[in-house]
């Protein structure tokens, strides 16, 4: 046998994909064990309606959900194909929903998939059966259409048996084993299994599997109406299973399939029905399978009256059969992928719908066999990413069901979560609230976005207009906040910003081994660098600053990059991490006039001479103790000033009470992320991801390949002088011109790149914009168009940064 000993806990799509590709890659010793019968074990998989859509606004998932339809395609099982390639259609009813077809066109184009928009008469032409009356428009992708995920298991499992992977159907996993913090085998009900590695994908089990090993798993089983009709007359005659595209109504939380004469309706519009993993049917007991619970007629009466408006030939059918069939829902809608971070050799696959099954197949395939994975970004499928509230019962159960409501809603890409909230506060909260703050939530955190107080600023200032969706979530205020940064002086909340402290006498080898730089420096540095993958990609940008010789603190950007440096930490123990977000807060106290507002509070010498750009120091600021670091990401002079929590609000009053005499004002994000941009500083997450290297990203000067080895040097090196595409800084020539993200950038007809970040810059007087373009793309003075909903915006390549080049206000 080849490679580890793998058991695979779940024999659905997800399962079934995962050891089909693990076998393919060359490792044989694998289990697929499931409770059920192959292939229709009796998880979601086996009820799907199989529609696959790739329209997202998350690249990852239109990636994944590629991927599985290039593959599916290529499956034959005994049963029929695997994938019936009948394209996809979106309809809107509402002009809202138009434009919001514009925009997921613009996601389907950015992300390299074909689509194209129809006007009503095209729309009702290509789905006869919809009321050319009821219909505004429609977006049709081509390469969507509906998976037999049954077919596709059994197409996968037969092909991983025959290279060697064992099924057993008909196992119910009752253990997983576990010594000295690593994974040991599986008991099932008939034996045992040895295991090196155990992946879970047993869906909507998920949380029992996971609990088996000490595993909080934030995913929550909610019920979702399928129901069938009789005989649609307008089908009538039928020979193929489906030949009309799946057709989604989301402005009535609907989806329909053929299925020969017969049409299946799916529908999101009831209220949500959750379901503890643990009280789900035992499969001997289910009526027809544990994911299928009884249909609840009354929850849908409106479906159907809104589907006989949208489809009048329903009118002489009837609801035949249903019922309420179980998927997995999370508190991001995004996947659940990765290693426990307890259980060395725990992995799930969880919370993965049939659309980006294969894809999810893969690349967990590529983690275990090869320790990264190059076909797709993961960071937003992390297992690791979410913070201690947001594995609690409440919060998982409450933000799932809302999820589930809001799953076919038009959600702006600031829109914050609604409840539970507020749920984290810093100490200056309060003071925020009295200043009339607009907060939005960042990991739970409340960040004001802009302050009411500063409304008079308005007043004399010419400030643009933004569109009507770029509109939302700001106020003029936001133009007023940015230009009184650069005028005078501001403080800005930046508790949200995850602190990680790293400790004792191996630390700096530590890190030095992780990070793109060198750390090990004087006490009182800070170093700006990247964490790496193996394979040379970003996994994260991150502030250094050594404190002590044996103690350092870390501006992370979020829990993954705990656990990615936990996982690293030397086995000898000379180096420990843990997080101090919670007990600390931080003010970033920034613009022309914060020397003079700093220095009287305190005896340390804030002179540039005394504390350089990027250094830090220990203060007091009046009694308040404070770790003050010469860092700026809104490009003025100032520092991050950073206190324990207590002392918090007590540092706000003596910053605030003495700006007074300089028009100190408290800014929000808004105002942050247009002088962010302005100055041209990335964001992970946003800018880079690790599918990006840092030479792509405009960030070689954060690497020191001369200082020793670190995770993704050997990678680099092959990859520094192969540059085919960069991050780019664009800017609108168009007045009051501004975008968003995430949409398509254009040279003539052709999509040649997405937009990364973007917002109006109030200092330089012009829309800025950053997008991943071909490198030949990139010379200053290139024009290029943005698909902005319906419009063609232009945009030409631009010198960066576009503020204070030489550095000039930060160094003063």
């Amino acid at each position: 046998m080849t490679g580890p000993k793998v058991v695979i806990i779940g024999a659905g799509v997800v399962g079934a994909a995962l050891a089909d590709e693990l076998t393919g890659r060359g490792w044989d010793d694998v289990t697929v064990v499931d409770q059920g019968d192959l292939p229709a074990p009796g998880g979601s998989t086996s009820h799907a309606p199989g529609l696959v859509f790739q329209a997202s606004s998350s690249k990852t998932l239109t990636d994944l959900a590629r991927y599985t339809v290039e593959k599916f395609c290529s499956l034959e099982a005994e049963a029929g194909p695997c994938f019936l390639q009948v394209g996809g259609l979106e309809v809107a009813t509402t002009p809202e929903r138009v434009v919001e077809l514009h925009r997921r066109h613009g996601w389907l184009t950015a992300w390299g998939v074909e689509s194209r928009l129809l006007d009503a008469a095209e729309t009702a032409a290509m789905y006869p059966l919809l009321d050319p009356e009821v219909v505004l428009a429609g977006l049709h992708t081509p390469t969507d259409g509906l998976a037999k995920a049954v077919n596709a298991v059994d197409a996968q499992t037969r092909r991983a048996a025959s290279r060697g992977a064992r099924l057993l159907p008909r196992h119910e996993v009752l253990d997983v084993t576990v010594e000295d913090g690593t994974v040991t085998g599986v008991i099932t009900d008939q034996g045992e299994i040895p295991a090196d590695i155990v992946v879970c994908c047993a869906g909507i089990w998920g949380p029992v599997i996971a609990a088996k090993v000490g595993l909080q798993l934030p995913l929550t089983p909610l019920a979702h109406q399928l129901a069938w009709t009789s005989p649609v007359p307008a089908l009538a005659g039928a020979a193929k299973e489906a030949t009309l595209p799946i057709l989604r109504h989301q402005d009535q939380d609907l989806y329909y399939r053929e299925r020969f004469d017969t049409l299946g309706i799916g529908y999101y519009g009831h209220r949500p029905m959750p379901i503890r993993a643990e009280d789900i049917a035992r499969l001997d007991d289910s009526a027809v399978m544990p994911s299928v619970l009884e249909f609840t007629e009354g929850d849908f009466e409106q479906a159907w009256k809104q589907t006989q408006m949208l489809l009048p030939s329903t009118r002489d059918a009837t609801v035949e059969e249903g019922i309420n069939g179980l998927f997995s829902f999370t508190t991001d809608n995004m996947p659940l992928i990765g290693e426990s971070p307890d259980v060395s050799g725990f992995w799930v696959a969880e919370a993965v719908w049939v659309t980006h099954s294969a894809g999810v197949g893969r690349a967990v395939a590529e983690l275990l066999v090869d320790g990264y994975c190059s076909s797709f970004d993961l960071h937003e499928c992390d297992l690791n990413r979410f913070e201690e509230h947001q594995i609690s019962p409440e919060y998982v159960l409450t933000r799932d069901c809302q999820n589930f409501v809001e799953v076919y809603d038009i959600l702006h890409p600031l829109q914050p979560t609604g409840a539970p909230r507020p749920i984290r506060t810093s100490p200056f909260y309060e003071r925020q609230r009295a200043l009339g703050g607009e907060f939005l939530e960042a990991s739970g955190w409340e960040r004001p976005q802009w302050y009411a107080a500063n409304a008079g600023l308005v007043d004399g200032r010419d400030i643009p207009a933004p569109n009507d969706w770029a509109a939302r979530y700001w106020s003029p205020i936001v133009a007023a906040e940015a230009q009184a940064t650069r005028e005078s002086v501001a403080m800005y909340d930046m508790t949200a910003l995850k602190r990680l402290e790293v400790t004792g006498p191996g630390a700096a080898r530590f890190l030095n081994g992780l990070v793109t730089a060198n750390v090990d420096k004087s006490v009182g540095s800070v170093t700006y660098c990247l964490l790496l993958d193996v394979d040379g990609g970003i996994r994260s940008d991150i502030t250094v600053a050594r404190l002590a010789v044996d103690r350092f603190q870390i501006g992370a950007n979020g829990n993954a990059d705990l656990d990615w440096l936990t996982r690293h930490l030397p086995d000898d123990g000379s180096a420990q991490v843990r997080d101090i977000t919670s007990g600390t807060c931080c003010i970033g106290l920034w613009g022309p006039r914060a020397r003079d507002l700093i220095q009287p509070l305190t005896d340390t010498d804030f002179s540039h001479e005394a504390l350089k750009y990027f250094r830090a120091t220990p203060a007091f600021v009046g009694t308040v103790p404070v770790t003050a670091m010469r860092l700026s990401y809104v490009g003025e002079l100032g520092w991050e000033l950073y206190t324990t929590a207590d002392h918090g609000q007590r540092l706000w009053d003596l910053l605030w009470e003495a700006g007074q005499q300089y028009g100190i004002i408290a800014a929000g994000r808004g105002a942050f992320s247009s002088l962010r941009l302005e100055k041209g500083y990335r964001s992970y997450g946003a800018d880079m991801t690790a599918e990006h290297d840092p030479y792509e990203a405009g960030l070689g000067f954060a690497v020191k390949l001369d200082k020793g080895d670190f995770v993704g040097r050997d990678a680099l090196l092959a990859r520094k002088d192969e540059v085919t595409r960069r991050l780019t800084c664009l800017t609108l020539p168009d007045p009051g011109s501004v975008v968003l993200g995430k949409e398509p950038v254009y040279a003539g007809d052709s999509c040649v790149g997405y937009v990364t970040s973007a917002a109006y810059g109030y200092t330089i007087g012009r829309g800025i914009a950053y997008a991943w373009l071909p490198s030949e793309l990139t010379e200053v003075g290139t024009e290029v168009e943005i698909g902005y909903f319906d419009e063609r915006v232009r945009a030409v390549v631009t010198a960066e940064p576009l503020f204070d080049p030489a550095m000039s206000r930060l160094r003063s």
